[in-house]
């Protein structure tokens, strides 16, 4: 019975937070798209009402009665997720971050590093390794990027050799990808690594960054005309 009881409290706590989620996904959503309300409401009762209607006409309004009830809800949840998602792209677009934002969503089968490149004017770069390869993602100014994918691909070269590399820059001008089509476009791109293949490049490309994290530096700031050789050793 105690087992029961508490088993049905964490159903109860967890039901809670997903409503409590809902509400405040809508609230956010509300803020950037005033009518969501309605249409929400719109597409329930022409749902309901078109299969009810169809109940009607053939003789049997009970049954195509509770169906519409169903695919009402279905489709005011589908309607409600995709106007939340634009509006959750609309506030996050040109914010810093962004794109590392849409990286984390990407689903499964990817892996995922931010900001692996960045300047002082808060240019960045991110990574993500999935069986199309090695993506780039670039957000900031164009121009500025471009020499940061450049630099990040030539770094990635000495190492994936034989992995591709596609880079995305984040935007709405020419030649760029606006923020909300940036996950369609890595879906569409072909798949060519299998699965151990992903993980092996994930590991070499992992090894990279432990280096360069534990390239041996000296304590207090570098002397002046000091430089750092190939090797990564201070001489």
């Amino acid at each position: 019975m105690a087992r029961k009881a508490k088993t049905e409290g964490a159903d109860s706590a967890e039901n809670a937070g997903r409503l409590k989620q809902i509400a405040l996904t809508y609230k956010m959503t509300r803020r950037t798209d005033s009518k969501i309300g309605l249409v929400i409401a719109g597409v329930g009762i022409v749902t309901f009402g078109v299969l009810l209607g169809i109940g009607f006409a053939i003789g049997h309004p009970v049954y195509l009665g509770i169906l519409g009830f169903v695919l009402a809800v279905l489709a005011m949840a589908i309607v409600f997720g995709r106007r939340a998602e634009r509006a959750a792209f609309g506030q996050m677009e040109g914010q810093p971050g962004a794109a590392a934002a849409v990286l984390d969503r990407i689903g499964r089968g990817w892996t995922t590093t931010p900001a692996v490149a960045m300047n002082r004017s808060q240019d960045v770069v991110h990574r993500a390794v999935g069986k199309a390869g090695i993506v780039l993602v670039a957000e900031g100014n164009p121009n500025r990027v471009k020499g940061l994918l450049a630099a990040e691909k030539k770094k990635m070269a000495r190492i994936v050799v034989d992995v591709p590399v596609h880079d995305i820059i984040v935007g709405n001008g020419e030649g760029q990808v606006p923020l909300k089509k940036v996950r369609t476009k890595m879906l569409k791109l072909p798949r060519v690594l299998t699965g151990p293949q992903v993980t092996s490049t994930n590991d070499r490309l992992r090894a990279m960054g432990d280096l360069m994290s534990n390239m041996p530096l000296p304590k207090g700031p570098m002397p002046k005309g000091m430089r750092m050789p190939r090797g990564g050793k201070m001489r």
